[in-house]
């Protein structure tokens, strides 16, 4: 097994970090979900839903590939930022130029795992169908995937709050900070729904 991307994130190095572990976690639900989809297409018994689950798997297989892409967008959002801290700050001129060096940087830090964030509410569209309609046999896994989306969106929003409270612009902060609110809460009632349902379809 390829460990290098949980050695990086177990070391020292400031990428990858929360936001790009919570992508990770994330393209992982879409996989599971996947699987779910893969163990039903063919079985005859699903047959009337095969068309739509085929439609279901090609979807999950573009969000599992732009969640890798986040996990890398993320740690690149991230480098002005950390850059910023590097920053000299002796000076009132350069304490305005660090500020707003950072003040710019914490919004494109905000901007991915609020992508992030999008991207696995979309992520559970499709475990929600499939929870429902995939193989039964699978149905654990579909749960499987609902507790690992609600654990990336929750992981990617928390990056946003902590973002947003450096922001001199309250309005802009308060978007940021909102966005993330809807989002969380939304995907979490979802998840924690679609959670339930399999935990009482396989006791």
């Amino acid at each position: 097994m390829d460990t290098t991307f949980i050695d990086e994130l177990a070391s020292a190095a400031p990428t990858p970090g929360g936001g790009g572990a919570s992508a990770y976690v994330g393209a992982l639900a879409a996989a599971a979900a996947s699987m779910v989809g893969n163990l039903t297409v063919g079985k005859k018994t699903y047959a009337d839903v095969e068309d739509e689950v085929k439609a279901s798997l090609a979807r999950l297989s573009g969000l599992r590939g732009r969640l890798l892409h986040l996990v890398d967008e993320d740690a690149r959002a991230f480098e002005p930022l950390s850059a910023t801290y590097r920053m000299p700050k002796n000076t009132p001129d350069e304490l305005a130029a660090r500020n707003k060096a950072m003040q710019a940087a914490l919004v494109e830090a905000s901007d991915v795992p609020l992508a992030i964030m999008r991207t696995i509410a979309t992520v559970m569209d499709e475990v929600e169908f499939l929870a429902h309609h995939g193989s039964k046999l699978a149905r654990s896994d579909a749960g499987v995937a609902a507790a690992f989306a609600r654990a990336a969106s929750d992981g990617a929003s928390l990056n946003i709050y902590i973002n947003a409270a450096s922001m001199d612009d309250a309005a802009r902060s308060a978007y940021y900070r909102e966005e993330a609110d809807s989002l969380a809460a939304r995907t979490r009632e979802r998840c924690d729904e679609v959670f339930e349902f399999v935990k009482t379809a396989v006791s």
